[in-house]
């Protein structure tokens, strides 16, 4: 609790979660830590696409379930459902783990290749457009939820679903970073023209722009392989030149693109998240994006930070 409460003290606005968390207690958690906040001033984000059975089914298909991946979880079974009455299944459980009667921003989560595989993921985005999408834009409609979008990890399927319907944001995660801008061909410039607001996430590419080229540094999720520890070097080395972390850069070029309207970063403590309030304001030399791009360690056309 005192992490988000920190979050908060900090001016925290935008308060992002998942039932997939810890199968629901992240947002058990957030709407504790958040109960004394002044609704009016923030803003809560959940995603929709995976229903918590609180009674596991031993007979459920192998694909339509997962492992949680997170030390602290509930004893639930998640099955993926992106159907109409599955999202307004999961929004209900959401608001109720939560205690509110309304939502800010939901997202149809992990409908992509990354999480259902290159032969299921168009038979996941036809299940999204036709359910989930239908339902969204209805609750919507009647003020449940003031915006609705998509929670992906690859810049093309963020594309097609940009292409497909009316959503307000989009939330990227891994593909516009100080180390990976292949976001930057299509989908950013659809996004900016659609008006439609990027929450970018993974902006550290799990946790390689934060600590550097160490021992044991991850990149999407896995061991950084050489190449990858390579580059970041090199762009460390630039960093260190300019008299600024990796870390503070890799934050602010994320934050530099105009369809950009928010970060998505944990904290898995109060001091990190005052780390990250700090490195979010902090200034960076505009020099430092100019030597990066003349050695060709950043795309030339890639918005990057004023003075």
């Amino acid at each position: 609790m005192s992490t988000i409460q920190e979050a908060y003290a900090g001016g925290v606005t935008i308060y992002d979660t998942s039932p997939h968390y810890g199968n629901g207690l992240s947002e058990v958690r957030l709407g504790t830590g958040l109960r004394r906040a002044d609704r009016k001033k923030i803003l809560i984000s959940t995603k929709i696409g995976r229903v918590m059975e609180t009674m596991p089914r031993p007979d459920a298909p192998r694909d339509e379930t997962i492992s949680p991946g997170f030390l602290g979880y509930f004893p639930h079974q998640p099955r993926f459902d992106y159907s109409y009455d599955g999202t307004m299944r999961s929004i209900e459980q959401s608001l109720l783990r939560m205690g509110l009667d309304r939502l800010d921003i939901v997202l149809i989560h992990d409908c992509d290749i990354w999480t259902h595989g290159a032969e299921k993921a168009p038979i996941r985005f036809k299940e999204a457009m036709d359910g989930a999408y239908r339902a969204l834009d209805k609750l919507r409609n009647e003020k449940v939820i003031s915006a609705i979008g998509v929670g992906v990890n690859e810049s093309p399927t963020a594309t097609k679903f940009a292409k497909a319907g009316d959503f307000d944001v989009t939330m990227l995660a891994g593909r516009y970073s100080l180390l990976v801008q292949n976001a930057l061909d299509e989908f950013l410039p659809l996004a900016h023209e659609k008006k439609m607001g990027i929450m970018l996430a993974g902006v550290f590419n799990s946790g390689i722009l934060a600590t550097g080229a160490v021992p044991g540094a991850r990149y999407d999720y896995a061991p950084a392989s050489p190449e990858i520890m390579d580059r970041v070097r090199k762009i460390e080395a630039v960093c260190k030149a300019h008299g600024v972390s990796i870390r503070r850069a890799a934050l602010q070029f994320s934050m530099s693109h105009p369809a950009v309207v928010s970060v998505v970063l944990g904290g898995v403590n109060p001091q990190e998240v005052r780390d990250n309030i700090v490195e979010g304001r902090e200034r960076v030399p505009v020099g430092l994006w100019a030597d990066l791009k003349a050695q060709g360690l950043l795309n030339p056309a890639a918005p990057t930070p004023s003075a």
